[in-house]
């Protein structure tokens, strides 16, 4: 009896080209190929697609490596990287078990040229020396025919002499010659596909500059780092009958095979709420469509507005870029020369790519269980009998498979994320929390976690946290402490209201809880509240009578985090310093 070879082990990949960080989108790709391996006891590769010499860069390279980290999507095979966890330990990510060569394509030329030389060699694909001026007639007359156009090697083309022209050295495309037969394949998510001959042209698989395109470099690629399955956008649906009709021609230069054909998955479009594609450029967009309603026409404009606030990335821009970027529409500029502008012209850019979410305070938990809903589901109900929405990637992996992943275009919910990610931060310890802003802070908010520290925001953690809908909001609710005492203005409404009211009942609250607050043994939270609460009963004037005028004293306005947390914050000599100070401004007013 013949046994039954048993299959490959699961080899999914994530193939991101380094042109800026990570796209949303790209994540949730990603997180759905890791969890696929996952799920198999398979392995999760990170490639970078870097063979677009003008568009990639290093930075952008590290940029996608600390996006994944960042989100807990480890990979088994790639690049190395030490991932910074929480708490300051370091995890170590990547690596080369079964030598596969670069995880980097840019590395990996004399490996393509290999294969683009055994496919000319055989006729199967060949260098063409068409002029732009030649190509754009060919365009011309289809257009005129009323035709799509589809690049044919013509009729009379001399394979000899193109040869000679190309191992003379002259700089030429080599295209992949399509066969004459339709193309078809299996879809794990939207079944059999059948595309047309005729729809297929010789593409070309090297470029002039001898780099190869993204359509051959990714099919080698994948045959020689073993893919089993290849999960990726809509958008690249078109793609895969070229990258079919290349693996059924190619054989395999080690194991003499012709090239295997993965299974292919591919996923929905995210759009957004009005339908349109998500896209990075829609910040840019915003922030272009403000700059015309407020008649911002020249960077001198804008600097105007900045009322001299340095603007150090924006000022990295020359005054013709900037105009140019405003006329137009696909051009983008610098994340930080953006934010710079953005923070002028008082407009919230979206969040598109990983590190925007990132920076504005989103949790990676909340983050990867929200993108794990754009196109799939689990198909289980929660315990309140509605479609269960919030689980963690130990859930995905469990229930992952291609049977729940949709058809159509998701739409990116914001107001959804804000809710999963507002939810993620009450259900944390109150340690937890801290740990998690301080890490988010280290990177993004070094002045507030710098002026107030690590011991005085625990006093105020647990009273914050459920204010809190990203991480990001810490600082609005604690910026009354952010200033010196003496430097902070009084809201006059809520001066008139709560302190200078009732033939000055509020003064005359400050000037009793003073020397209350001066003898309180302990000034914590519970003290503090305890404190509030005597007095409140006491006096028989109510909390809101105590504490507003205290509230007031102390931040200038009638809304602060609650009591007990504010004064705890500023401490017993920072709480007096400001009961004093209003007295006096008040008194003198």
């Amino acid at each position: 009896m013949t046994s039954t070879p048993s299959a490959p082990p699961v080899i999914t990949r994530f193939a991101p080209s380094p042109t800026g960080h990570l796209h949303i989108g790209g994540a949730r790709t990603a997180l759905f190929c890791w969890a696929y391996a996952r799920r198999h006891n398979g392995a999760f590769l990170l490639r970078i697609e870097d063979t677009d010499q003008k568009r990639s860069s290093e930075a952008a390279s590290r940029g996608i490596l600390e996006d994944l980290a960042w989100l807990g999507i480890d990979w088994d095979e790639g690049p190395v990287f030490k991932r910074e966890n929480a708490d300051g330990t370091t995890t170590t990510l990547g690596g080369n078990p079964r030598s596969v060569g670069s995880f980097y394509q840019s590395d990996r030329r004399d490996i393509y040229d290999s294969y683009v030389d055994w496919l000319v060699e055989r006729d199967l694909a060949y260098p063409a020396f068409d002029t732009p001026e030649a190509l754009a007639a060919m365009r011309q007359l289809a257009e005129k025919e009323k035709r799509t156009f589809v690049y044919r090697r013509a009729a009379d083309y001399n394979r000899d002499a193109a040869l000679a022209r190309m191992r003379s050295g002259e700089p030429c495309p080599i295209r992949f010659k399509m066969p004459a037969t339709p193309i078809d394949f299996r879809d794990e998510v939207l079944g059999d596909i059948t595309v047309s001959n005729d729809e297929l042209d010789d593409f070309v698989i090297r470029k002039a500059d001898g780099f190869p395109t993204y359509h051959f470099a990714v099919v080698i690629d994948d045959e020689l780092m073993g893919t089993t399955h290849i999960m990726r956008g809509q958008e690249h649906l078109n793609n895969t009958p070229r990258h079919v009709a290349l693996m059924r021609a190619l054989v395999n230069q080690t194991t003499n095979r012709t090239f295997r054909i993965p299974k292919f998955a591919h996923l929905t479009v995210i759009a957004n709420q009005d339908n349109s594609k998500m896209s990075k450029r829609d910040r840019d967009k915003a922030a272009r469509a403000k700059c015309r309603e407020l008649n911002i026409k020249t960077a001198d404009d804008v600097r105007a507005r900045a009322n001299a606030r340095p603007l150090p990335r924006f000022d990295a821009l020359s005054p013709a870029d900037f105009e140019q970027w405003l006329g137009d529409k696909a051009r983008q500029l610098e994340t930080h020369a953006l934010e710079d502008l953005a923070s002028v012209i008082g407009v919230e850019l979206p969040e598109i790519a990983v590190d925007d979410f990132r920076r504005s305070g989103y949790l990676p938990d909340a983050v990867l269980n929200y993108i794990a809903l754009l196109g799939w589901n689990p198909g289980e109900k929660g315990p309140d009998g509605k479609d269960l929405e919030r689980f963690d990637t130990g859930y995905l992996v469990e229930k992952f498979a291609f049977d729940r992943v949709g058809k159509s275009a998701s739409k990116f919910d914001r107001a959804k994320l804000i809710a999963f990610n507002q939810d993620a931060i009450a259900q944390l310890s109150d340690e937890e929390f801290l740990t998690r802003w301080a890490a988010w802070a280290r990177r993004d908010d070094v002045e507030t976690l710098e002026r107030l520290g690590i011991e005085r925001l625990k006093l105020v953690a647990g009273a914050i946290k459920g204010r809190c809908r990203t991480l990001k909001d810490v600082r609005p609710l604690v910026s009354f402490a952010m200033v010196d005492d003496d430097a902070y203005a009084f809201n006059p409404k809520d001066v008139e209201k709560h302190l200078k009211a009732d033939d000055g009942a509020g003064l005359a609250t400050l000037r009793a809880l003073a020397p209350k607050l001066q003898a309180l043994p302990a000034f914590d939270v519970a003290s503090i509240d305890a404190l509030l609460d005597a007095h409140a009963t006491d006096t028989g004037l109510g909390m809101g009578k105590v504490a507003q005028p205290l509230r007031v004293a102390v931040t200038g306005a009638a809304v602060s985090p609650p009591l007990g947390a504010t004064l705890a914050i500023l401490g017993r000599d920072g709480t007096l310093a400001r009961i004093r100070r209003c007295l006096d401004t008040v008194t003198r007013a």
